[in-house]
């Protein structure tokens, strides 16, 4: 269950280095409105504690022992399907920003982002967003192009289906996208079921990918 807004959000840090986790925990405890619910050391007992927890959001490393933070988040995805997680990496190479999101991550930040950005990302991953900067959206289109074009597909779209997929990449919600184009909530939606289907994808993050690689 979502936290209401006047409740904190309550994290989930998954981290194999403990001044990490001590540095994650004392950033977000200086900041109103957060809580963190545990810290975990490792995949394995993330994938214990978390679905017990229930947090509002996880912040997930990729390089931790033994099983790795792409296929812990594929695993508490299969637990928790609606469950926000952030990649909280060192990595930036395009393989594990790809592999990531295709594991269900909900975005893809580096350990040297800001305080303030991480904040922001953290409540636009629970609002729906995907936070992912545009150089990154553009490292997983070359990693795309490396496998195979998508621009007859693009081209499938109709105009409507095509602003609603250019304003999903601005990092725009649907509610934002339904005034912008003077549209129904339901109308949007329709439009992104229609996106997803043309576009052989089942995640806003592989459309909007595939939206910026032509």
């Amino acid at each position: 269950m979502p936290a209401s807004p006047d409740s904190n959000v309550r994290v989930a840090i998954v981290e194999d280095s403990a001044r990490l986790r001590e540095s994650l925990t004392a950033l977000l405890g200086a900041h109103a409105g957060f809580e963190v619910v545990c810290t975990c050391r490792d995949a394995e007992t993330a994938l214990t504690q978390i679905p017990s927890l229930k947090p509002d959001i996880v912040l997930m490393d990729i390089g931790l022992p033994r099983m790795s933070g792409i296929e812990c988040v594929r695993q508490l995805k299969g637990l928790m399907p609606t469950l926000p997680v952030l990649m909280l990496t060192v990595y930036d190479e395009s393989p594990f920003l790809f592999n990531s999101l295709k594991a269900g991550a909900n975005g893809y930040l580096l350990k040297r982002t800001a305080a303030e950005k991480l904040v922001e990302s953290i409540h636009e991953a629970r609002l729906g967003g995907v936070p992912m900067t545009r150089q990154m959206a553009g490292k997983v289109a070359e990693y795309f192009q490396q496998i195979g074009t998508f621009a007859a597909e693009v081209a499938s779209l109709t105009r409507r289906e095509r602003e609603t997929l250019s304003l999903l990449a601005e990092g725009f919600l649907y509610k934002e996208i339904a005034d912008k184009l003077g549209i129904s909530l339901e109308t949007v939606r329709e439009h992104i079921r229609n996106v997803y289907t043309k576009l052989h994808v089942n995640s806003r993050t592989e459309a909007v990918v595939k939206f910026l690689q032509q």
